[in-house]
């Protein structure tokens, strides 16, 4: 039988672990509070806060501010830089629009997603009002990216069918049985995305659109990934060890699947644009292009490691997906 002594110990440890649960959960709802706060405090609307019909923002899709940055590897290739200016302006403006229009989709599953979420919280909830101020500020990026999109003219399809199909159903069950899956999947779009519009930016955008587009999403988009992230901190120290080895696996599969899509563009727009298939791989396979690819998730791969998600399994799953 336990001893008085170990008796006391077990008491001690489970009143240090609801101490510990408690100040958790005031640490979380005082970070929601300061969220909804910043939401209201600095806030963007699609179409007041985009100039659209200024002449300088203009989309003329010969235009050679348009051309790939010096951010995207096919930049580089030879193939790209033999096409004429014009040509390579079109290519680079399809990129611009394939990214944004996979961006509106998934912010589109995401809402729903959060919706979904939000309606099983409960009357007293700090967390209700903040996830529809988030909903309210995708919805405005997806009107953002879609009126860009629209004026382009360019016929983007966003992303395939067959992962659309599955990741959209998916993360809807989430939403409603694991809403820890939700936010792994939203750092799974919106990291690799900011990764990328964040080191642009630090380049200078050539065209003043896509700034405005990108200086506008980037501000918001960081209170979006630092609820996900919070959420994370919050919900992982309950999980059992079953659940957190699935999540630790999980996690690396779900930010490969994200990087694949906002950071590498696919078969259609290779396709559309008649880029030969080995001009695509081989830029991206260089040195640059696989550094670019696993700094897009850097940040998330640090998260896991912080809450004690990289078992040697889930170790392997990010080298595998990212070296």
């Amino acid at each position: 039988m336990p001893s008085t002594l170990d008796a006391l110990d077990s008491a001690r440890d489970l009143d240090a672990a609801a101490a510990a649960g408690a100040d958790r959960e005031a640490r979380f709802a005082a970070m929601v509070d300061r969220l909804s706060k910043l939401s209201v405090e600095k806030h963007f609307d699609a179409f007041v806060d985009v100039p659209w019909d200024d002449p300088e923002m203009a989309i003329d899709p010969t235009d050679a501010r348009w051309e790939l940055w010096g951010l995207d590897p096919l930049s580089r290739s030879e193939w790209y830089l033999a096409q004429p200016p014009s040509r390579r302006a079109e290519i680079g403006l399809y990129r611009v629009a394939q990214a944004l229009h996979t961006g509106w989709q998934f912010e589109n599953i995401l809402q729903v997603g959060l919706l979904i979420h939000a309606m099983g919280q409960r009357n007293d909830s700090a967390e209700f009002r903040y996830l529809h101020h988030e909903i309210v500020e995708e919805s405005q990026h997806s009107m953002m990216f879609h009126e860009f999109v629209r004026r382009s003219g360019v016929p983007t399809r966003g992303i395939p069918p067959l992962s659309n199909l599955v990741i959209r159903p998916f993360l809807m069950g989430c939403a409603r049985v694991a809403p820890l899956l939700l936010c792994i999947a939203a750092l799974a779009g919106e990291e690799p995305a900011d990764h990328l519009q964040r080191e642009q930016l630090k380049l200078g955008y050539p065209h003043p659109l896509i700034e405005r587009i990108t200086r506008i999403h980037v501000t918001e988009e960081a209170r979006h990934i630092s609820f996900a992230r919070h959420y994370l901190r919050r919900v992982t120290p309950r999980l059992g060890r079953t659940r957190r080895t699935v999540v630790s696996l999980a996690f690396p599969l779900f930010m490969w699947i994200g990087a694949l899509l906002m950071v590498h563009p696919g078969r259609r727009f290779r396709r559309a644009n008649g880029i030969p298939r080995k001009v695509l791989r081989a830029s991206q396979r260089t040195p640059e292009a696989r550094a670019l690819f696993a700094a897009s998730v850097q940040k998330a791969r640090d998260l896991a490691d912080e809450l004690g998600l990289m078992n040697p399994l889930a170790r392997r799953g990010w080298r595998l997906a990212f070296g």
